[in-house]
């Protein structure tokens, strides 16, 4: 939580080249934090992005369930030995995930984009997540806490956002059209 602290002191500005092409000014705006919510409750797979101990990146589709009353963290399941599981336990839990529809035609899209860390789920909150992940799938999920415990080979995951962009609009610099990001604040979304 220290980015959304720092973000709540920092100066608010529109994107250009010098901020990276981002957008501070409308991180509380009541519209871009709708467009967010929307974005997350409308789609269900994200795409995790991890990194190998020896920087190969890894980016990973995988269907998952949100918690909003917990600042959005997010929940999947997947084998304890994918790529993007090992790069999890080697690399600190560092993890970057993006959730996006794309069926939609080129530069109409929108995503987000969040940075934090992941964690294998604590046991006390298996059945509760199962549960979770069982209701945005629209169907009952028969697993059990043991299902994901001891020799099983898959776990569910925990990811807790530091950081969440949004896509912004596209501006005009020269004859091309330059993508930027809108910072969320966290407390907001």
């Amino acid at each position: 939580m220290e980015q959304s602290n720092a973000q709540e002191g920092a100066i608010m500005e529109l994107a250009t080249a010098a901020n990276a092409w981002i957008n501070t000014k409308d991180s509380k705006n009541p519209e871009v934090i709708e467009k967010a919510r929307y974005i997350i409750n409308h789609n269900y797979y994200c795409v995790l992005s991890t990194c190998s101990p020896d920087g190969l990146p890894w980016g990973s589709p995988v269907f998952f369930a949100y918690e909003y009353n917990r600042g959005y963290h997010i929940y999947w399941c997947s084998a304890v030995d994918a790529k993007h599981s090992q790069n999890l336990y080697h690399n600190y839990g560092r993890v970057a995930i993006t959730i996006f529809d794309s069926s939609v035609a080129e530069g109409t899209g929108s995503g987000l984009y969040f940075y934090g860390s992941a964690s294998e789920l604590d046991v006390d909150q298996i059945e509760r997540v199962v549960k979770l992940m069982a209701n945005r799938a629209g169907k009952e999920i028969n697993r059990t806490v043991t299902d994901y415990l001891d020799g099983s080979p898959r776990r569910l995951y925990h990811f807790q956002p530091d950081q969440v962009w949004i896509t912004g609009e596209r501006l005009p610099v020269g004859n091309q059209l330059v993508d930027t990001k809108i910072q969320i604040s966290l407390s907001e979304f």
